[in-house]
C-alpha cells in the first residue's frame, strides 16, 4: 500500500469512527424530563393523502403520538407495536398518529406505512416545527430540536395535557412500549 491510500484509509475510519459515536450520543438521552400534566402543543399537519389533520380534531380522546423517521431504526422496532396498540385500544377512545420529520410523503408512505401496513394517520411535518414544539428546554442542546424528539411517544389525554413523554434512551429501549401501555391503562382505568 502507498502512503496515500494508507492515509485515505485512516481519514475514512476516523470519519466513520466520529460519525458512529455522533449517532450514539444522539441516540442515548437518559435525561429525566417532566412535561406531564402540561398542555400539548397544538398542531395542523397534512396526512400521508394530503388532507389536513389537527390536533384539535383529536380533542376527547387519549392520543398517543410517535416521533419517527423512516431511516430510525428504533421508530422502525415501534411501528409494529403502536399499530397493534391502535388495534387494541381502538374501542378504548385511543387514537395513534406518527408525526414523521422532514421527508418526502413517497418515502413515508412506502418505507414507514406501506412496509408496516399501518392503519392509523401519518402526518409529514416537513419542516420539523412540530416535532421540535414537544422538545422540552435544555435537553440536548447539541441537537437540532425536532432531532431531540426523534423516536419519542407522548400521550395526551382528552383534555389536551401530557400524561407521558419518553425520549429515546437506547439503553432502556422499549420498543414493545411496555411504559406507554401501562400509563394507558392505568388512565383508562380511573375513568
Amino acid at each position: 500500500m502507498t502512503l496515500r491510500k494508507i492515509s485515505n484509509l485512516l481519514f475514512i475510519l476516523l470519519l466513520g469512527s466520529g460519525w458512529l459515536l455522533h449517532m450514539d450520543a444522539k441516540a442515548q438521552s437518559t435525561q429525566e424530563v417532566s412535561v406531564e400534566g402540561t398542555t400539548a402543543p397544538e398542531f395542523t399537519l397534512p396526512d400521508l393523502n394530503g388532507d389536513l389533520v389537527s390536533s384539535e380534531a383529536y380533542k376527547g380522546s387519549y392520543v398517543v403520538i410517535h416521533i419517527a423517521t423512516t431511516w430510525c431504526p428504533f421508530c422502525n422496532a415501534e411501528a409494529p407495536h403502536l399499530e397493534q396498540l391502535n388495534q387494541d385500544y381502538s374501542d378504548k377512545n385511543v387514537k395513534v398518529l406518527i408525526i414523521d420529520v422532514k421527508e418526502p410523503k413517497d418515502l413515508v408512505q412506502t418505507k414507514l406505512q406501506g412496509r408496516f401496513n399501518l392503519t392509523f394517520p401519518v402526518l409529514l411535518d416537513s419542516d420539523g416545527a412540530v416535532a421540535a414544539s414537544f422538545a422540552p428546554e435544555d435537553v440536548l442542546p447539541d441537537l437540532a430540536r425536532d432531532e431531540v424528539m426523534l423516536a419519542s411517544n407522548i400521550l395526551i389525554d382528552p383534555e389536551g395535557k401530557i400524561q407521558f413523554f419518553s425520549l429515546l434512551d437506547s439503553k432502556n429501549f422499549d420498543a414493545k412500549l411496555v411504559d406507554l401501555k401501562a400509563k394507558l391503562d392505568e388512565l383508562l382505568a380511573s375513568e
